[in-house]
């Protein structure tokens, strides 16, 4: 059964890894799904995956971009009723090497290009009486890591901005819940892993291994067990649950 049939969901960052199993298991419950991202190729890529998902390109920290990334949505599709704040980059050094430039990234990218996408879909979720908003934290925004101080403290903003939201527009029908994954199987893992075993000089199992260590599981996530969650807070019967971080690592925080 289709439990998304009628409604409109902006995936950002949906042109691979994390957003783009989001995008397909939406657009299999029946919703329009609008992805974005820079890359284009990798946009009609993954439109291609489902008659459901159309894309637009779009710079989530440029406040014209994302509000032309919006009007587009609607015209394609109507009004964006879900919204997944998913757009992110990481990059790894020690506080003595990460510079001012590799800080201002990490936050202007994962903070505040989840700001300003969150800002503009409240714009179009008022009046509505209904919406979903989902950022993609991690569970750095929720414990902190070694040698990647700014990536951290920008995921922590993240968390911090979905629980204020979640209070201004509760009562409006609008939830705002973060979902955050730990280590998964995407690109920017296999950086880390390549990382790993340059440095380190383990082979990938080993990498593989030492990046799980913290996680009862002993297993990277896979990007369907993240969407999987995703699916359930914008579907039937999540309407109580908000204001919530929501880890998907195997038991890695709790």
């Amino acid at each position: 059964m289709a439990t998304l049939t009628g409604k409109h969901a902006l995936v950002t960052g949906g042109g691979s890894g994390i957003g783009a199993a989001i995008a397909l298991k939406l657009a299999r419950e029946g919703a329009a799904v609008t992805i974005s991202g820079r890359r284009q190729q990798a946009l009609e890529e993954q439109s291609g995956r489902h008659t459901n998902i159309d894309f637009v390109t779009a710079d989530i920290t440029n406040p014209n971009s994302v509000a032309s990334m919006f009007e587009s949505a609607h015209k394609m599709a109507g009004p964006v009723e879900i919204i997944i704040a998913n757009a992110g980059i990481a990059k790894s050094a020690s506080l003595a090497k990460t510079d001012l430039s590799l800080w201002n990234e990490m936050i202007g990218v994962n903070l505040t290009g989840t700001f300003l996408t969150l800002k503009e879909a409240a714009k179009h979720m008022s009046g509505a009486n209904w919406g979903r908003m989902i950022t993609i934290a991690s569970t750095a925004g929720i414990k902190g890591s070694s040698y990647i101080s700014a990536y951290s403290a920008a995921k922590h903003g993240v968390v911090g901005l979905t629980r204020s939201l979640a209070i201004e527009f509760a009562g409006k029908g609008i939830t705002v819940n973060a979902v955050c994954p730990g280590f998964t199987e995407t690109s920017i893992v296999e950086t880390t892993i390549a990382n790993i075993m340059e440095k380190t000089g383990l082979d990938e199992e080993a990498a593989r291994s030492a990046l799980t260590k913290s996680n009862p599981t002993g297993k990277i996530i896979q990007p369907e067990e993240v969407a999987a969650v995703v699916n359930w807070l914008v579907g039937p019967g999540s309407d109580a649950v908000t204001g919530q971080s929501i880890s998907v690592c195997g038991g890695e925080t709790w």
